[in-house]
């Protein structure tokens, strides 16, 4: 089998870096290299990982970095990987034992894949929440850049992927960005990558939800335009504007639960707006309505007893 380059972005990882890699060890003669991209730690990130890897038999290698971003982190460690595989992790995550070598061997056996797409299971607060099943891909092209884009497929995310150091070519994540850098990277790659899937469980997905939804409500509107921008660049990929216009639609609307849920209404029925005036599908219309009459509801029953009289 050809070999790996497995890429971990870490910044102050020193509590999790030994046991995601010591999930990976099981995969070491498909391993080709490790390589860590220690961001900005403050802690012993680089030499709780040496002392792992030197344990586990892992051939480590650390690459410093002040980009206090993981897109940026994964792109130092893309200009510097040597082997003709890519697998990406990150420093909490935990890889499930043979995954690596199922994806491997599908790519292996189904001639011209650039990229193959594994389960996963995720994680919220450390509760088993959903497995996340490959499903609805075409063989290759624009229509699963689209179909992803529009949340019609699901299924992917750092960790569950392999893909060839050749399709990635130029291809880095967009940097600088609050949230979603991921699902802009893939998008390009998945239209132009010849695809495969595997239905086994690659690795487990830990999520927090606080921290994933404090993304969305520091500077929400300064991050959503920056975001927006890097997002319409992806039509030089041949990718419908229709697709990027409910990709809009998708965020903003799961922007406005998150506000919605921390009890800002104004703020919620700002970002309900953005969404309902994106192209929908039939399940995002009716998650607008409800959203839209739950925000009337929640105004009018939190509303000052006089506002409630005079209304």
């Amino acid at each position: 089998m050809e070999a790996v380059s497995v890429i971990i972005p870490a910044h102050d990882a020193a509590r999790t870096i030994a046991r995601t890699l010591a999930s990976l060890a099981s995969e070491k003669a498909v391993i080709g290299e490790v390589l860590l991209v220690d961001d900005s730690s403050s802690d012993a990130t680089a030499a709780v990982a040496t002392e792992a890897a030197l344990r586990l038999g892992l051939p480590l290698r650390v690459i410093r970095s002040s980009c206090r971003d993981a897109g940026g982190s994964r792109n130092l460690a893309l200009e510097q990987a040597c082997f003709p595989w890519i697998y990406m992790i990150d420093a909490d995550d935990l890889h499930l034992e043979g995954g690596l070598r199922v994806l491997l061997a599908k790519a292996m056996t189904q001639s011209g894949t650039d990229m193959v797409v594994g389960a996963y299971h995720r994680r919220v607060d450390g509760e088993e929440r959903s497995t996340k099943i490959p499903s609805g891909y075409a063989a290759s092209g624009p229509p699963n850049a689209c179909a992803y884009l529009e949340g019609r497929i699901r299924s992917i995310a750092v960790g569950s992927a392999l893909v060839s150091r050749r399709i990635i070519g130029e291809t880095r994540f967009p940097t600088g960005l609050a949230y979603d850098e991921d699902t802009l990277f893939w998008a390009r790659l998945m239209a132009k990558a010849s695809l495969a899937v595997v239905t086994q469980p690659i690795f487990i997905y830990f999520v927090s939800a606080e921290r994933s939804d404090d993304r969305f409500t520091v500077r929400a509107a300064a991050r959503f335009l920056e975001w927006r921008l890097a997002l319409r660049q992806l039509r030089s990929c041949g990718i419908a504007k229709q697709s990027l216009k409910m990709r809009e639609g998708l965020v903003a609307l799961k922007i406005a639960r998150v506000y919605y849920a921390r009890g800002d209404f104004d703020m919620a029925a700002r970002f309900l707006r953005v969404a309902e005036a994106a192209p929908r599908a039939g399940g995002d219309v009716w998650r607008c309505m409800r959203y839209r009459l739950k925000i009337r509801l929640r105004r009018r029953f939190s509303a000052p007893a006089g506002q409630l009289q005079r209304a």
